[in-house]
Order: structure tokens, then sequence, then C-alpha cells
């Protein structure tokens, strides 16, 4: 019998798409049924809110091109994200606002944000994956993997959901501030952004409790 070769590109391809769903394929493997992915975007900004999203995949779900949103172009992003929505048994979003990170500080809003997306599903997950290392307030069982947003399919979706709603936002959030220009950087402290702030100081969306030191001044 004649084995196939694969180029090694197309072998290392093959090898990390297996790793992407084996976490999930393995936690099937031992009865649970209803596995929900998390992921958050907006830990870093000084700007806006934190956006966590939940995603219970269909067992044979399709998603073509799916990965952690950070390896996705916009448009990518915003091509999937019904395609997520069709081939997801179901999924929440939650948002948490720039006041209440004041209030609480950003580790503390993320894991509202996650608990709240959990609470806000319609089917209860039996496991929860959740991209990062944080200790969670959920009362049912849940794992934390660190980079999960590139090695599980449903924290990858969640990841996109996420994205999307948030730059959504942001976008929204540009035509009430526009001095900002939060379409662009939707709010992370990039060079163009403290400048602004800097120049025109902090608006009302703005994050008062990180760290100011950053800004540039004119």
């Amino acid at each position: 019998m004649q084995l196939k070769k694969f180029p090694q590109k197309n072998k290392h391809k093959h090898q990390k798409m297996s790793r992407f769903i084996s976490i999930e394929k393995s936690l099937r493997s031992e009865g649970f049924s209803f596995i929900a992915g998390i992921d958050e975007v907006g830990r870093g900004p000084l700007a806006g809110p934190v956006v966590s999203a939940a995603v219970i995949l269909k067992n044979n779900a399709k998603i073509p091109g799916l990965k952690d949103s950070k390896q996705l172009t916009k448009a990518q992003r915003e091509a999937l994200f019904p395609i997520i929505m069709k081939n997801a048994l179901d999924y929440a979003i939650a948002i948490v606002s720039h006041k209440t990170i004041d209030e609480i500080n950003i580790a503390n809003a993320i894991r509202l944000a996650n608990k709240m997306c959990i609470d806000h599903l319609e089917k209860t997950p039996d496991m929860v994956l959740i991209d990062g290392r944080d200790k969670q307030i959920l009362d049912i069982p849940y794992k934390t993997i660190i980079k999960g947003d590139t090695k599980v399919k449903c924290i990858a979706a969640a990841s996109v959901l996420a994205k999307v709603m948030r730059d959504k936002l942001m976008e929204k959030y540009a035509k009430e501030f526009p001095i900002y220009n939060f379409e662009k950087h939707v709010g992370y402290g990039t060079r163009e952004h403290r400048t602004l702030i800097g120049r025109y100081g902090p608006c009302e969306i703005h994050r008062m409790s990180y760290n100011w030191n950053l800004i540039v001044k004119p």
C-alpha cells in the first residue's frame, strides 16, 4: 500500500486542526454534552466596556476559517459572526461598562461578564471552557485554558462574537465622541489615542482607574 505524503506545511496545519478540536472531543467522550466556550474582549483598553461571549456549538459544527479573533481581519470576523450563530446550540453576549470596571476592577468585571453569559444561556452547560487562567465565580464545572482561543473551537467562536460586538459598540461611541477616533483604535492605548486624551482630556467612557501616566501631553 502506498502512503500519501502531505507537504510539511499542510502536515502542520492538519496537526494544528487536530489540537484545535481534541479538548472538546475528549470531554464529550467523558460524557459532557453541553460544552460552553467563553472568551472576553476589552481587558486592556483605556476606554469602553469589556465584552464576554459564551458559545455552545453543535457537535457537527462547521465553521470554515474559524480561529482566534485576533488572527482574523475585521471582514473575516464579521463574516463568521452569523455562521457561528447558525452553528451554535446556544450563545450569549454580556457587556460590562467602564463604570463597573472602575468600581470593581477589570479582573472582577470579566468574571462578572462571564457569569452573566452563563446565566443568560437557555441551555445550562455541564462544562465551561474559559480562555485564560483567572478563577471564576461560576456554580458549574469549568476549566481555564491559557491561549484557549487558539486551542478550543468553542472558545475561538466566543472570541469572534465578543470582538465583533465590542467593535460595533466602539464604532457607536466614535460617533458620540468623534474627537477620539474610537473607530480606529477601539479604545486601546495607541499613541494616537493617548495623544488625543492628552489634548482633550478623558471623556465619559474612559476608564479612570487605569494608568494615566501613559498619556502623551501636547
